[in-house]
């Protein structure tokens, strides 16, 4: 395999670290920006990753590292898919082709991977927040370090990214913040902020205007005392009325731009003569997502991230798979049913935080676009919002991911659990997220639910239970329900046209055993019935039932297993703490004559990325855990 490993231009293997960058003469920079990118689309076409948005801040990042002394100024990425053209500059290169791989690099950045990784960041809009408490403890500390942040234009529609610039303006802190602007998050971005920005980068009556006036002032500073400051109480009232940073400077920050974030020298003057202005300070850069690969360019949604091989000029997969009708991935079960859901009953309703294609709302945007919406990055305005639709008798389906719903907790539980609004939260990712990590994994939130009144939780075991779950739900007026599944492939079954409605906090019996039961939660449950299988082969019987709620339990089949079984494995793809074995112990420890409870779930630790395979084998939560846990209680009996 090493041999494969794709090799780096002359200049880019000479780079180890940042300050071998800054030895090189301000005009090789582009040669740098031309082979990292080279770099970047040679690896990713051979092992995968995040894509587009690399590729979209190459000369920004060649910069930064260039004019900033990173590590001891303080970098900040946002999101992080943005980040391998910083991890290859900063001491990576060799080992970038383990990239997301499992016991591999991270694909985002991560403290304990690299100094130069100040902030570990997945999810977006953390990095204002997190350099302006960087750039506090440096004036506390009496520091001289620079800080900036890199945010995109996405990111900066979370609530979160302007609260942190409200508090930077008012404290007047010495930060940099940079708007990567590209229009894109993961999808086309959306809302207000998106139409300012892209107002600011098209008027050219703007952009004339300022080149003029900035002309005119550049005269007027080589006149006396005066002169200079009238020019610069002109230059504050001119730019106040005509420039379109006019929202950044209300809260506080000098603003800087728009201005091509591909030109790298022009980048590097920019930040040369930025480290020497004071306080809060905003430069908009505009960018290409998928910069210099043309497919990227063109299909900026698709090309996001590529999980295959593919030809680095064309961009069509290599070797692929043959073109047979497999699996659906279960959002597209889920999509495909809401759309089904949405014709039968026009109070439907859905939303999703930004994540139209990950969650696969699209079909009902195409089919319903009245009734379906694309909130940006706002998970706690999802959540209130759904809940505000729901007080008007619309039936709100929010899709979104396990990891995103925490940062809508509150609002789930004061603005939905508590009034008893019947919202219904379609959560995917849950359990493990797969070479996204560990701020992707889906792992709490049955365990965050099931403390909330008001709530039902449940998992299908398969793509029919899914459908039939939204169904049931899409009639239930009593409380808030949430339906968990996970990322990837669905079994594949035949699945029948009609929808069918579940009994609310009922499992069922899928094998009769003896001695042993295994109570399973979720699509996890195919794990149970292959070692279910595989042990009949041997002449062990084990019982499993696929439990199919967690809140509420099906304490009357509980009781009908207790009677029948001496020992009980419950298995989730979720938190153990708190989980769905959890909530069986806990009604078991009840009864006087009770069997033994084993957990089966994700310890109470922090688990890295890999494929789901490999991290469900990793927790002892696959086939061989499954199998070693039932071969050692049968030995102890």
């Amino acid at each position: 395999m090493e041999q494969n490993i794709p090799q780096p231009g002359e200049l880019l293997s000479k780079i180890n670290t940042p300050e071998d960058l800054r030895k090189l003469d301000p005009k090789e920079l582009q040669d740098v920006c031309d082979e990292l990118r080279n770099y970047i689309i040679d690896m990713v076409s051979v092992y995968g990753g995040h894509f587009g948005a690399s590729l979209g801040v190459v000369e920004l990042t060649t910069a930064i590292h260039y004019v900033y002394k990173t590590p001891e100024d303080r970098l900040v990425w946002d999101v992080g898919h943005q980040a391998y053209g910083h991890k290859i500059l900063t001491g990576r290169r060799e080992q970038f082709h383990t990239n997301r791989l499992y016991g591999g690099i991270s694909g985002f950045p991560k403290r304990t991977e690299s100094e130069y990784d100040t902030f570990g960041v997945g999810h977006s809009s953390t990095s204002i927040s997190a350099a302006l408490g960087m750039a506090v403890a440096n004036t506390l500390d009496k520091g001289d370090r620079k800080v900036v942040a890199v945010i995109g234009d996405g990111s900066m529609t979370a609530g979160l990214a302007f609260e942190a610039m409200n508090n930077a303006g008012a404290m007047n802190s010495d930060i940099l913040v940079i708007l990567n602007d590209n229009c894109m998050s993961i999808d086309p971005n959306v809302g207000a902020l998106k139409e300012y920005l892209t107002d600011i980068t098209t008027s050219k009556t703007f952009n004339k205007m300022r080149d003029e006036i900035y002309d005119m002032l550049g005269h007027f500073k080589s006149a006396g005392e005066k002169m200079r400051k009238v020019a610069s109480r002109l230059e504050n009232a001119v730019t106040a009325a005509i420039t379109p940073g006019s929202l950044f400077r209300a809260l506080g920050f000098k603003y800087y731009g728009p201005m091509d974030g591909h030109d790298v020298d022009g980048l590097r003057k920019t930040l040369e003569d930025l480290k020497t202005v004071k306080g809060p300070k905003l430069l908009h850069v505009v960018t290409v997502k998928g910069k210099g690969f043309a497919p990227a360019e063109r299909e900026q949604t698709k090309w996001h991230a590529s999980s295959s091989p593919f030809d680095k000029i064309t961009g069509k997969a290599l070797n692929p798979a043959p073109k047979t009708k497999g699996a659906p991935k279960y959002q597209d079960v889920f999509g495909e049913a809401l759309v089904e859901l949405a014709a039968k009953d026009e109070r439907i309703v859905s939303m999703t935080p930004a994540m139209p294609s990950g969650s696969s709302l699209w079909p009902m945007m195409n089919t319903f676009p009245e009734r379906a919406f694309d909130v940006g990055i706002a998970e706690q305005h999802a959540v209130t919002f759904a809940a505000g639709l729901a007080t008007e008798g619309k039936k709100a389906f929010c899709a979104i991911y396990s990891s995103f719903l925490q940062r809508g907790y509150d609002q789930l539980v004061h603005d939905v659990a508590i009034q008893k609004l019947p919202v219904v939260f379609c959560i995917d990712r849950a359990g493990f997220a797969g070479a996204d990590g560990p701020t992707h994994h889906g792992l709490y939130d049955i365990a965050y639910m099931r403390t909330v009144p008001n709530m039902v939780i449940s998992s299908p075991l398969n793509e029919q239970d899914l459908r039939d779950m939204m169904f049931t739900a899409s009639t239930f007026e009593d409380a808030s329900w949430a339906i968990r599944y996970p990322r990837g492939k669905a079994t594949g079954m035949s699945v029948r046209q009609e929808f069918e409605t579940l009994e609310i906090g009922k499992g069922i019996e899928l094998r009769e055993g003896e001695n042993i039961a295994v109570l399973s939660f979720g699509p996890i449950g195919k794990y149970a019935i292959t070692v279910a299988d595989d042990l009949a082969e041997e002449g062990i019987n084990i019982g499993h039932y696929d439990m199919r709620f967690a809140k509420p339990l099906d304490e009357e089949l509980i009781d009908e297993i207790c009677e029948k079984y001496d020992h009980i494995i419950t298995l989730e793809d979720g938190a153990k703490m708190g989980g769905f074995g959890s909530a069986v112990a806990e009604y078991i420890i009840e009864k006087e004559n009770r069997p033994s409870v084993k957990i089966l779930g994700i310890p109470d630790v922090i688990v890295e990325h890999g494929t789901q395979e490999e991290l469900h084998d990793e927790v002892g939560i696959g086939v061989k855990g499954i199998k070693e846990a039932v071969l050692s209680i049968l030995e102890k009996v």
